[in-house]
């Protein structure tokens, strides 16, 4: 705290400053209660440092499947951001901001009556372990549409039973899991390698010939943006735009 109140005096600002906590993901931050009161002390006692809030976001209870399962989750994260404004607030400290939530589970955050700020970003895509989660009435699918779409084509069709695709490890992300077939959910992708994708038949009634096009929903949407170049918009069958993804791949 005392090298950026330093740097900020140095270049003559005034630095907002949010106190991540960590409210139950063990990645980063501090705990809850007295050490975070003892840092936004620490804050608001730098010359050129202003205490914002509190950055709280549990990413462990994104995925959790059972809707009820993950409320209680998050309310046992809302129950310790609760008392540690009220520390704050006895001691004259103001937490303005409270930011935090995903994708999982922001309507949990919305209603804590803590959070003044949901970061939830993946739904604007959606993934296909996203959609696993379960809502409130135990149905799979979620509250959103999926939006980000991989074209792969039909590059080799030895048997009625599965088809081989040109899209593997180098164009998805695995470690959510496999993607699925946006326009046939009985068709189950198997055996990525590096630029091929097994598709399995044996459940579908569909056929599928040499060179046709197939919709493949990423099991992660994040990291399998990061291996490509360009997000092409698509609206009524017609490509309408072209965005350049810019730190594609950047380490900085």
């Amino acid at each position: 705290m005392t090298d950026l109140n330093e740097h900020a005096v140095t270049w003559g600002e005034k630095v907002g400053v949010l106190v991540e906590v960590n409210v139950g993901g063990d990645r980063c931050g501090v705990s809850p209660g007295e050490s975070t009161l003892e840092l936004a002390k620490q804050i608001e006692e730098a010359p050129n440092l202003n205490f914002l809030g509190l950055h709280a976001y549990q990413g462990r209870v994104q995925h959790i499947r059972p809707f009820q399962d993950r409320k209680e989750a998050i309310e046992v994260v809302s129950g310790y951001l609760t008392e540690t404004v009220r520390l704050l607030n006895d001691y004259g400290i103001t937490c303005e901001h409270v930011t935090g939530a995903g994708t999982g589970t922001w309507q949990f955050e919305g209603a804590s009556n803590v959070f003044t700020e949901l970061q939830a970003g993946s739904y604007a895509f959606m993934d296909a372990d996203y959609a696993r989660n379960e809502d409130v009435d135990g149905e799979i699918g979620g509250e959103f549409q999926h939006s980000l779409f991989l074209y792969a084509t039909v590059m080799s069709v030895p048997n009625s039973e599965f088809v081989v695709v040109d899209a593997g490890l180098k164009a998805l992300a695995f470690d959510a899991g496999m993607p699925l077939l946006a326009d046939d959910l009985d068709v189950k992708y198997h055996r990525p390698s590096d630029e091929h994708g097994v598709l399995d038949l044996s459940n579908s009634k569909r056929r599928y010939a040499l060179g046709e096009k197939v919709r493949l929903i990423p099991g992660h949407c994040d990291p399998t943006v990061n291996l490509h170049d360009w997000y092409v918009g698509v609206r009524n069958g017609y490509v309408e735009s072209v965005w350049s993804i810019t730190a594609r791949g950047a380490i900085f």
